[in-house]
């Protein structure tokens, strides 16, 4: 089974679309939350969320436009932009945002896998480093989790050996690239398919990543998208600036 992996859009609809569009075929997309917040288009990407796949962890900044949980841990920006996006969304996307589920969310007939936001201690733990990834390597009964929040594609394993960390490589900040990794058995992983709408690790493309269940690689993947369009979007709604011109340096 082919699965595509998608985690933090945060309403950028440009980069949404370049990555659908070029994702190989796939029999599940599983989003991994923070679907709207800090873009300008949040309606849209609810949307074309919605029609790509029906598999949903909610994040902190979905729980917040819905009102499920307060901004005290955003930053000014992040809560001015949570606040614009509550008074655009359309009630009927509204509701679906309420209804998303708090990760960690398991789908049956993927034996084996965990999909969450943050982390299965914490929805909206950060894990950052490999201190951070110990707890949920070493406590999930899952071998493989999926995780997003921090914006940064890679990701953690532990086997016999040692504590690794999983940075993908590429070739060029400018094109359409993969980076395929082999999950070996019986070692325990935490992957991360990066953000698709602020990546935040230097490389201003749309990350994502798909997952073959049979051969067991995950293939990390960056694609351009039209990003002048997004950062004008952003300008026009009056956002604060800061949203817009972050995008073109991936942090």
């Amino acid at each position: 089974m082919q699965i595509l992996i998608v985690s933090d859009i945060h309403s950028n609809l440009e980069a949404l679309e370049a990555c659908l569009n070029a994702a190989p075929a796939y029999d599940l997309a599983i989003n991994l939350g923070d679907i709207v917040g800090y873009g300008a288009s949040p309606n849209e990407v609810a949307e074309r969320s919605r029609e790509a796949g029906k598999h949903f962890v909610r994040g902190n900044h979905d729980k917040a436009v819905a009102g499920l949980s307060d901004l005290k841990d955003f930053n000014p920006i992040a809560g001015l932009a949570a606040l614009w996006t509550r008074e655009k969304m359309t009630p009927d996307n509204m509701q679906w945002l309420r209804s998303l589920p708090q990760g960690p969310v398991e789908i049956p007939e993927l034996s084996g896998l965990q999909f969450v936001h943050g982390s299965p201690m914490d929805e909206d733990e950060y894990v950052v480093t490999m201190d951070e990834a110990l707890e949920p390597l070493t406590h999930s009964p899952a071998r493989t989790i999926f995780f997003g929040h921090t914006h940064l594609q890679g990701g953690f394993y532990v086997d016999a050996s040692a504590n690794h960390s999983i940075h993908p490589k590429y070739k060029s900040v400018g094109k359409a690239e993969s980076c395929e990794l082999a999950l070996k058995p019986d070692v325990h992983y935490m992957i991360n398919p990066g953000s698709i709408g602020q990546p935040r690790d230097g490389d201003w493309r749309a990350a994502f990543a798909t997952f073959d269940t049979e051969s067991r690689i995950v293939s990390f993947r960056r694609v351009p998208y039209d990003l002048k369009s997004a950062q004008e979007k952003i300008v026009a709604a009056n956002l604060p600036p800061r949203l817009a011109t972050r995008l073109a340096t991936g942090k």
